[in-house]
């Protein structure tokens, strides 16, 4: 069904609005924030939105970036959302060569799967959808949440828990990628991640001291193995248990990160505090439960091993998605009459001189096929199940499923470029620098505000669309299993806001990321 005047004109006032969210978008990459870190980009995103004249809740949830921002008083309830969070370790300037953003550490966060312009698509969406709405007197409320730290599934599991998605009639979920699709059954998996604190408050000696004299000193008496030990054992016992987890078919994960200790500068005695995340994911919550059990376990052995008591504290448990088939092929629909977005010109030139700078024979179609067409979310579960067993219904992580069970959810991607002769590597330096230069990314989140708008405007005015989408919402939650209907962090979940969380730090030596900005790591080994 063609699109609405209405959905039209929604989709009239995105093009209006890309030469100022252009600059806005550049502001965001130029920030990138970190999860939980995202100051500076919240800020942005909470003025412009009551410069629009949104209601905007600050800090919701709890938690310091995100935000709750709302238009209008009755009608159908749309939710969306930004994320604006960064990679660490993926700094990349806007450049045809290897290089951080000026002044940065190297391994200072960059955007890899382009959150920068995710959160700009999902903003432009928002407003576009409003101004439409108040231009043609529909009624309609538009809910946009900020959703920080999407690289650890932070928020959204905090926001439904709290009760924030309650009232959500529909959602519409975007991310940047590199094609032009949307989900259909296969959603992402179950995320949990936690992190394990080890403590050495030695309150019971480690050893009996050998000598009386008071002139030895701490230099000579035996000291708890401590814990930086209990870190290393850690990470050195899940290594071997990992195998023996769960059984080696599905696609799961469980993989580890180090937080700060502040340690360092007193080597001879037991070093106080280490934390270590672990972060797993898996089709099955069956899984999540076992993986959770025998991490415990082992964190348990190892503090006996190393005088340190250790506890665990939650970071997110979210749930696997809810397909739906209805909003799915509305979105679509309304994708396929937009049409892929185009890059050309400039981003050529640009594609071409990174070609050069990797080696390559520069092309006069430097960008994958996919980037520039559409692929049916048929097709797209095709792809994905190939690699899946036939009991599979989920691969991945994303903290967007946490919607899909208070509301019917679509779940939908627009295309950045990608260079061809690189493939769809979301880590490359190459592909990365090409998420500042405007004229590639643009064109990527301009089509998804498009799109958001578009569906959003056609389900205001649209009863029977999201009628069906509801009757389909409400026949998969009444089948699906008992555990997963309500959120899985309790309603008094405090977001962990205040580990030590890498960011940005202004000192008198000036603004850094708190890896300091430094080229000399010592000698070769």
């Amino acid at each position: 069904m063609p699109m609405s005047p209405l959905q039209r004109r929604a989709s009239e006032i995105v093009e209006e609005l890309r030469p100022e969210l252009s600059e806005f978008h550049r502001t965001i990459w130029s920030y990138s924030e970190s999860a939980w870190r995202e100051y500076r980009s919240v800020e942005l995103y909470v003025d412009r939105l009551r410069e629009e004249g949104f209601r905007v809740e600050e800090g919701s949830g709890g938690m310091p970036t995100a935000f709750h921002a709302t238009w209008g008083d009755e009608g159908p309830e749309i939710g969306m959302y930004a994320e604006y969070d960064a990679t660490p370790g993926y700094c990349q300037d806007a450049a045809t060569e290897r290089k951080p953003r000026e002044g940065l550490h190297q391994w200072a966060p960059g955007f890899t799967d382009a959150h920068s312009a995710l959160g700009v698509g999902a903003l432009a969406g928002a407003i576009a959808t409003k101004r439409a709405l108040e231009e043609s007197g529909q009624k309609g409320r538009v809910h946009l949440f900020g959703e920080p730290a999407e690289k650890v599934c932070g928020s959204k599991a905090v926001h439904a828990a709290k009760g924030y998605y309650d009232s959500l009639d529909a959602v519409i979920s975007y991310h940047p990628f590199w094609h032009n699709t949307a989900l259909w059954d296969i959603t992402n998996n179950l995320y949990w991640s936690a992190v394990f604190t080890f403590q050495c408050p030695e309150e019971e000696p480690w050893g009996v001291p050998l000598f009386k004299s008071n002139n030895v000193g701490s230099h000579n008496l035996v000291r708890s193995p401590g814990a930086i030990d209990a870190l290393s054992l850690m990470i050195n016992t899940t290594k071997v248990t990992r195998e023996n987890m769960f059984p080696a078919t599905g696609s799961w994960t469980l993989n580890e990160a180090i937080l700060g200790a502040s340690t360092a500068t007193a080597d001879n005695l037991a070093p106080r505090i280490t934390q270590i995340q672990f972060s797993w994911r898996s089709p099955l919550i069956d899984i999540q439960e076992q993986i959770l059990g025998i991490l415990k376990n082992n964190a348990k052995h190892v503090a006996g091993i190393t005088n340190t008591e250790v506890t665990m504290r939650w970071v997110t448990r979210t749930r696997p998605g809810l397909p739906n088939h209805a909003l799915t092929t509305a979105l679509y629909d309304n994708l396929s009459e937009l049409g892929a977005p185009t890059f050309e010109g400039k981003v050529v030139d640009f594609a071409n001189e990174l070609e050069r700078n990797l080696g390559f024979e520069p092309s006069d179609d430097p960008f994958l096929p996919e980037t520039m067409s559409l692929v049916t979310p048929q097709e797209t579960d095709k792809d994905i199940r190939f690699n899946l067993p036939p009991w599979q219904e989920c691969t991945g992580a994303d903290d967007y499923t946490e919607y899909s069970w208070h509301a019917p959810t679509v779940r939908f991607f627009t295309a950045k470029p990608f260079l061809k002769q690189l493939g769809i590597d979301l880590w490359h330096w190459a592909n990365n620098a090409m998420n500042g230069v405007p004229e590639a990314i643009d064109p990527c989140w301009e089509r998804g505000a498009q799109t958001i708008a578009s569906t959003a405007v056609q389900l205001v005015e649209d009863p029977e669309l999201l009628k069906t989408a509801t009757a389909e919402f409400d026949e998969r939650r009444s089948k699906a299993d008992e555990r997963l209907l309500n959120p899985l962090l309790p309603k008094d979940f405090n977001a962990p806001i205040e580990l030590p969380w890498p960011e940005y730090v202004q000192t008198k030596r000036g603004f850094e990321w708190t890896l300091p900005t430094t080229d000399y790591f010592g000698e070769a080994i």
